[in-house]
């Protein structure tokens, strides 16, 4: 007979039910899967605005030093060497991936990056003599190698020295390990063919895009990750107006300003300073970072 049976009707019922809540459990586990971005952990701290041809990025405020940075893909070939981004959560010393961003002392530091250059860091460091100032000096290989005597005045004249890749590669921390390795050594090694006993501390990844890969291979090698406080962009040649007064109304006790002898026309950068260094001396001690690292 095809009538209706109750028994079989409740059989079917509870059979749907199940079936229902297998797939519909499947569905939510393979969302569950599939939302959201995938994690990566090699994420650099781009918090740079080191050239006018790297993505556009506000600088770090003057009054929130260290503030949070915003991330861009890192090398996913690579896993991340967690252990060369110490946790510094709770030191303001520290910024991006254990990076440094502040002297940790009243002390102002005046850092000068991408030379040197034959035109624009004889000028700095005459106006650095003048004001009896010291001042790290970021240097890029290719450039160290082209001026090796502007390297031997400016460890003569007392400042320090800071490694600032072979040729200012942004995208380095993207590179393999060795890559990293190979690129930071021939730029020391070009760096202690001019002044072979001057030390080397610092290491300052260009556009501040900085990676775990990176962070480990200049900590293994020695050197400090070297970020900075205050970014005037003077990059961008706004006048040397506007970055004295980016300069002097941003600095804090242990700032760390980000300026610039090379890559560009730098003589708004010379001529602020003017500016710059007497505002400065009359409120701070302005010292190069010390060649031991802090």
């Amino acid at each position: 007979m095809g009538g209706y049976q109750p028994g079989a009707g409740r059989a079917i019922g509870i059979i749907t039910l199940v079936v229902s809540a297998v797939l519909g459990s499947a569905y939510l586990l393979g969302r569950n899967l599939s939302l959201g971005p995938a994690r990566n952990d090699s994420t650099v701290a781009a918090t740079g605005t080191d050239h006018p041809e790297y993505a556009d990025q506000s600088a770090l405020s003057p009054t929130k030093p260290g503030a949070a940075p915003t991330g861009t893909p890192g090398n996913r070939s690579n896993p991340p060497d967690h252990s060369a981004a110490p946790a510094h959560d709770d030191d303001p010393n520290f910024g991006p991936m254990g990076t440094r961003i502040s002297t940790g002392t009243d002390t102002v530091a005046l850092t000068f990056d991408d030379g040197p250059h034959p035109e624009y860091t004889p000028q700095v460091l005459a106006i650095l003599r003048e004001y009896h100032v010291t001042a790290t000096f970021c240097v890029v290989g290719e450039n160290v190698a082209a001026y090796p005597w502007l390297i031997q005045q400016i460890v003569a004249e007392g400042h320090t020295l800071c490694n600032h890749s072979w040729n200012h590669d942004v995208t380095l921390g993207s590179r393999s390990p060795e890559r990293i390795r190979s690129d930071l050594l021939r730029t020391s090694a070009a760096i202690r063919a001019a002044v072979p006993d001057a030390p080397i501390s610092w290491y300052r990844q260009p556009g501040g895009a900085w990676t775990y890969s990176i962070v480990s291979v200049a900590r293994d090698l020695g050197m400090m990750p070297l970020h900075w406080t205050l970014d005037p962009s003077d990059w961008r040649a706004p006048g040397e107006t506007k970055i004295a007064a980016f300069v002097v109304d941003g600095v804090r006790p242990g700032s760390i300003v980000l300026l610039h002898d090379a890559g560009g026309d730098r003589q708004g950068t010379v001529n602020a300073l003017y500016r710059i260094l007497p505002a400065l001396i009359a409120r701070y001690d302005v010292h190069a970072l010390p060649v031991r690292g802090i």
